[in-house]
């Protein structure tokens, strides 16, 4: 396994991150954000804890407001998907679609239509409602410490399968990214622990176990079916972990 660019973390690889997995305003240098490609993929995990924070706030200060639980749910996913551009959706819906093709060739054309079909449409709509049933339940401070958890967790899951499954195509921006080395995603995982750990308690451990298996099909759908990752399989992969790591938060209630 090898990385393009040193592996050695630097603190502007937080901006690296956030301009790649957001359409958040960040000060990033793009020269360097090309240079560094998968060795700031050790920051995934931060960008998760900011993201989910923010989406738990909104969703806490409708709570307060008097709003009804599923609204305030709907007003989390909203914020999650205008803030990162919808790209995670996206990537999962383009997977399920990629799924009805015959070749690997053939799937790894479909995922380059932007058009949603049925699969995709399936898979988003069932993604939603699991994702918002996930979140529906919380009260005001865990919208916002445990969707900041579930969102390192989720973005670990995104670097674990970077790293674990070559790249299918020879273009695009999962190929010019780059894979991370092994202390790359030890670092992005350790965050990721750290980080649920202090947002949630011992019982954080749970949840992140369980988000990170939540990538597990999506590995193997995606070795077997397309032989690698692109960045279609990555939005997959973060969402089933964001899936996973909320139906543990619910277990643990």
């Amino acid at each position: 396994m090898t990385d393009k660019t040193p592996a050695l973390a630097e603190p502007h690889d937080i901006w690296v991150a956030f301009s790649l997995l957001t359409r958040l305003p960040v000060p990033v240098d793009h020269t360097r954000a090309g240079e560094r490609g998968a060795a700031a993929a050790w920051a995934y995990p931060l960008v998760g804890v900011a993201l989910g924070a923010l989406a738990g706030l909104l969703a806490a200060i409708a709570l307060w407001l008097g709003a009804p639980t599923g609204m305030a749910a709907a007003l989390a996913l909203a914020m999650l998907a205008i803030t990162t551009g919808g790209m995670h959706e996206d990537g999962l819906s383009d997977f399920a679609d990629a799924m009805g093709g015959n070749t690997r060739e053939q799937r790894l054309e479909i995922m380059k239509d932007s058009h949603i079909g049925a699969f995709g449409a399936i898979a988003l709509t069932l993604a939603l409602l699991a994702r918002w049933s996930g979140i529906a339940p919380l009260s005001e401070w865990e919208m916002i410490l445990d969707l900041a958890a579930v969102g390192a967790v989720s973005r670990a899951g995104m670097v674990v399968t970077m790293a674990e499954l070559r790249n299918a195509r020879k273009s695009g921006l999962s190929a010019a990214t780059g894979r991370p080395t092994q202390g790359t995603l030890l670092m992005a995982l350790g965050i990721a622990l750290l980080a649920t750990l202090l947002l949630t308690g011992f019982g954080g451990l749970y949840l992140f176990v369980i988000g990170l298996a939540g990538t597990l099909p999506i590995l193997w759908l995606a070795e077997r079916t397309l032989g690698g990752q692109t960045g279609d399989v990555l939005g997959a992969a973060q969402q089933c972990a964001e899936i996973a790591a909320l139906a543990a938060l619910i277990a643990l209630t």
